[in-house]
């Protein structure tokens, strides 16, 4: 019952909301592995953007002392020691702020779904709910971006099929700057640069307002009849 109540309130507080007057907020997460099970989270980024504007001066970086220790393989990826988290506050506080920062924006991240497991795990044993903002995948835009540009022969919008689609790959297609080295803090900038550039073909796409634009990451909310109706309107 309260996610019919909370998507008919999404749905007409995004209606005909241009996307660039949405208010998101770009994450990512450091782990210390991927088993959501056992695995916890050791640093969460991110940096919130009004439209295509990316606002530095409006950001969360927090480093965590995760409940499970941090291992030689997660160091190698992500460099935290844990000299460097020993000192840090637990993630009981750290999601507190988050969500806060968070406020009802719309989440943002390049395959969230993990970045959310993690989250939502930890905010459901806190609070009891998982987060209830709506979340988009940048991959999953990417992908809906590039079969469009395919059907309607658009090169403004067209995208190369990436076998491996990872941030760090698509940042390279875009020719976004990054060191290499996994960051939260930078690699939800890298992420809002990526959507950022996402933006305007969108529009080109057809895509023009938040609900559409919400439709694209939730099937259970029409996204497959969006994506039927998108291929016989726009093109």
């Amino acid at each position: 019952m309260m996610n019919i109540f909370k998507n008919y309130y999404e749905s007409n507080r995004y209606k005909d909301m241009p996307l660039t007057e949405g208010r998101y907020v770009v994450v990512d997460t450091e782990l210390t592995g991927l088993d959501e099970k056992k695995d916890s989270i050791v640093s969460i980024g991110a940096v919130r953007m009004t439209g295509g504007r990316i606002d530095l001066s409006d950001t969360f970086h927090k480093l965590i002392n995760p409940e499970t220790a941090l291992t030689a393989e997660s160091i190698i990826i992500h460099g935290i020691m844990p000299s460097e988290v020993i000192a840090e506050p637990c993630i009981d506080s750290v999601l507190m702020e988050f969500s806060q920062f968070c406020g009802t924006d719309v989440i943002v991240g390049h395959f969230v779904s993990i970045d959310m497991s993690f989250i939502n795990r930890e905010m459901k044993r806190i609070t009891g709910l998982p987060m209830q903002n709506p979340v988009l995948d940048t991959f999953t835009i990417y992908e809906w971006i590039r079969k469009r540009g395919a059907i309607g022969n658009k090169s403004d919008v067209a995208l190369p099929l990436m076998r491996d689609p990872k941030l760090y790959k698509i940042a390279r297609y875009f020719e976004i700057p990054f060191n290499g080295g996994h960051d939260a803090a930078i690699d939800s900038f890298i992420t809002a640069q990526i959507f950022q550039r996402f933006i305007p073909m969108l529009i080109e796409s057809g895509i023009q307002d938040m609900e559409y634009l919400l439709m694209l990451d939730d099937p259970f909310r029409g996204g497959d009849r969006f994506r039927a109706a998108a291929e016989m309107s726009h093109f």
